[in-house]
């Protein structure tokens, strides 16, 4: 089989399992236990590390945008193109890499393992659907985390260029919150959230694919591993485009 053809049969058999995935929502039991656990997991080894990147993040967004509207003479906008960079773009993107590095990876390191010890068959053979009792729990604990998730990192990250603006650059307090609540609006923070919900789906979801199709052993865990991560950050930045020109397109922006 050529390449090609492999790629198109991977991406419509990912498409069906997705499907699968939207189905079992549905469906009871609930797994309430699951859920709480893998929620509790993933916040555990995100939380930490989405935190610290988030503050050289809004550091650097501060900086190179205070550099430039201090070039073109709008100072007093700094602060709202800072804040808004942060809010929209930079907190979900960097809170949907934490999770699909993070969380993501051992996601599928779980059920890969669980696959080549043929367990999921096995649940099969008693009459368990894997993806409504091991994946949707994952899913939604993903997308539960990823949605507070960004809320933290966008906070930090906001905080952290307003640090970096009034204490390096020489910014003004007042002029720096007043930029933001005069181009500032709700639907900015909540095409945020959406985003955060949205990547951290695509994560959970790739991840769960990618480990309960594992194939060769251990070796080919890490493989799945490895294309997860990959394949996450190239449908992440993808998405990113694609919401962000429907916002644009459905949400006036104020000052236009």
């Amino acid at each position: 089989m050529s390449a090609p053809v492999a790629a198109l049969r991977r991406s419509g058999e990912f498409f069906a399992f997705c499907l699968d995935t939207l189905r079992g929502l549905g469906r009871r039991p609930v797994q309430v236990r699951e859920f709480v656990q893998q929620a509790w997991f993933i916040s555990s080894v995100s939380i930490l590390p989405a935190a610290l990147v988030s503050i050289p993040f809004g550091a650097v967004i501060a900086l190179q945008l205070g550099s430039l509207v201090r070039q073109l003479g709008a100072q007093s906008f700094t602060g709202a193109a800072s804040v808004l960079a942060v809010v929209r773009e930079a907190g979900p993107i960097v809170t949907a890499l934490i999770i699909a590095g993070a969380g993501g990876s051992a996601i599928c390191a779980d059920l890969g393992s669980r696959k080549i010890r043929e367990e999921l068959d096995a649940m099969q053979v008693l009459g368990i659907d894997p993806i409504q009792r091991l994946v949707v729990p994952r899913v939604l604990a993903s997308v539960l985390v990823a949605v507070l998730l960004n809320g933290l990192v966008s906070v930090v990250g906001v905080t952290g260029g307003y640090t970096f603006n009034v204490v390096l650059q020489g910014g003004t307090p007042g002029a720096y919150l007043a930029s933001f609540q005069a181009l500032g609006q709700l639907p900015d923070l909540l095409v945020g959230e959406v985003k955060a919900a949205l990547f951290g789906a695509t994560a959970a979801l790739v991840a769960c694919y990618q480990g309960m199709n594992a194939k060769g052993g251990p070796k080919g865990v890490g493989d799945a591993v490895n294309q997860s991560v990959v394949i996450t950050f190239m449908l992440l930045f993808a998405l990113n485009f694609v919401v962000t020109a429907v916002y644009f397109q459905v949400v006036p922006q104020k000052g236009s």
